[in-house]
């Protein structure tokens, strides 16, 4: 038996929990709260498996107390249940140790799944919140990044077939210095051959897929 604690200063909310709750067969509402203060109060009273929870109320957000509550009671699952979605909120409430973050929005079978893996342990994030969180991660750096604007010049052309002494002539550059380029290149990007260096090239957008050569090892 799952038990839980909502706490929500809106009644019609309450309530709809509390029908939502009291259909499930594995699950136990053994307690409500219409604010932050009362939240933290009734879940150091009666420690129940999970505690559900709105983030803006009276006396004492959600995000404070879902703080408090998992300094108290580390085991305890916490939902953030809410209608508020900014990316500070959403970082704010996961930094407290929430299990996860829900918006209003989400249906019944949904929030019920999410009371069932939230207690399991299992991270649970309104699909909203996960695209919102994503977004905010940077993308993975270019390998290519580390190359200076001349060995840019030469992996592109590397990536369209060319060889040294074409590269060298589309340049203006000795065959020689060319093959120090292609060496410093494959020592930065830690390859071995021309083909792997024009994969590269096609891969972050230096060269387009159809003029991909068939290279020579």
């Amino acid at each position: 038996m799952i038990t839980i604690l909502i706490a929500d200063d809106h009644e019609l909310v309450r309530r709809g929990l509390r029908m939502t709750i009291a259909a499930e067969s594995d699950m136990q509402l053994v307690g409500e709260g219409r604010s932050g203060r009362e939240a933290l109060a009734l879940a150091l009273e009666l420690v129940p498996d999970l505690v559900l929870l709105d983030i803006q109320m009276p006396d004492m957000d959600g995000v404070t107390a879902a703080s408090a509550i998992r300094a108290a009671h580390p085991q305890m699952a916490i939902l953030i249940l809410t209608s508020f979605s900014s990316d500070s909120q959403i970082h704010a409430a996961l930094r407290a140790g929430a299990s996860g973050y829900l918006l209003k929005d989400v249906s019944g079978d949904a929030l019920l799944a999410a009371i069932r893996g939230a207690v399991q342990g299992d991270p649970q994030l309104h699909p909203q919140v996960a695209r919102r969180l994503m977004a905010t991660i940077p993308p993975a750096a270019s390998p290519l990044a580390g190359l200076t604007a001349r060995e840019h010049a030469v992996l592109k052309l590397i990536g369209s077939g060319r060889t040294n002494r074409e590269i060298a002539a589309a340049l203006v550059l000795t065959e020689t210095t060319v093959k120090g380029y292609v060496s410093d290149i494959f020592g930065k990007l830690q390859i071995n051959d021309r083909t792997q260096a024009a994969l590269l090239a096609v891969r972050y957008g230096l060269v387009a897929p159809d003029d991909l050569p068939d290279l020579p090892r």
